[in-house]
């Protein structure tokens, strides 16, 4: 049985990593006043937030649609028996469910939708994964039974720099904004029960992050082999400060840098700070 592997453009996978694992996306958009953009494929990453700090208000974000997902399939029909689906929280986007029901929809194809219960790169872990396996002939039964394996210890905390994105994006009401900047309030946030939650509020972006560091300190003192991803929301440089803050101390990290891209920054604003790990 030949598998595809396919995801969603949240998982913000490098793309010299999609070519290599011959991994297939589908693109989630971002809409400013009337005119939507495809995320990675209409506007980069670096073209968002620029045009964020240009517009008078937040973007809307869309999943795409029955038709265009249908589209893929039956394109993957070509070449595959069966396609494993790796998406972003079905508890923040529509974008699994359009799956499973295309996947009802396309003849020719076993389609087996996959709700990683997260996002950005800890959901692109779970695709890397699934795609070795792929290349190394398993079938679609053992791949997600691994991914389930995946879930298990997968873990991922982000600070949100900026409350007006939260707050314009409906979730932090106006005076919870306001004194949470006076405050200095930075907002830990983790996914619980397919949602994004508050894990902490913590003063300061400083010790916000060292939370963040000492959580996933914790998990790596079992000295498992772990693997580890620090994203950041235009700001590469303190996600790299972060990664060689840590990496000396842990030789059973393999860690990696990623980012927020719009559809995600769009609700999390610049600024943003994420660490994900999982143990292998």
């Amino acid at each position: 049985m030949k598998v595809a592997i396919m995801t969603d453009s949240t998982a913000y996978l490098p793309e010299t990593l999609l070519k290599q694992h011959d991994i297939h996306v589908v693109p989630l958009s971002v809409v400013f006043d009337d005119t939507s953009y495809r995320e990675g494929i209409d506007i980069t990453t670096e073209e968002f937030y620029q045009k964020v700090k240009a517009a008078d208000k937040l973007p809307k974000t869309s999943q795409p649609s029955i038709g265009e997902i249908s589209e893929k399939l039956e394109e993957l029909a070509n070449d595959y028996d069966a396609v494993i689906s790796i998406h972003l929280s079905s508890g923040i986007s529509g974008t699994y469910q359009a799956v499973a029901s295309a996947g009802e929809m396309v003849v020719g194809i076993d389609v087996f939708p996959y709700d990683s219960e997260i996002s950005c790169m800890a959901q692109g872990f779970y695709v890397l994964e699934a795609a070795e396996m792929a290349n190394d002939g398993k079938n679609p039964d053992e791949i997600v039974k691994q991914l389930d394996h995946i879930k298990e210890s997968i873990r991922a905390y982000f600070m949100v720099d900026d409350l007006s994105h939260l707050q314009r994006g409906g979730r932090l009401n106006g005076a919870q904004a306001i004194v949470g900047s006076l405050l200095q309030v930075k907002p830990i946030l983790h996914f619980v029960d397919k949602v994004i939650v508050p894990f902490e509020k913590i003063r300061t972006r400083k010790k916000a992050i060292n939370r963040i560091l000492g959580l996933l300190e914790e998990d790596a003192r079992r000295g498992k082999d772990m693997k580890v991803v620090f994203i950041h929301a235009n700001n590469e440089q303190s996600a790299v400060e972060l990664k060689n803050s840590i990496d000396p101390e842990y030789p059973n990290m393999d860690s990696m840098i990623s980012y927020f891209g719009p559809v995600i920054g769009t609700h999390l604003g610049e600024g943003a700070i994420g660490v994900c790990w999982y143990m292998k």
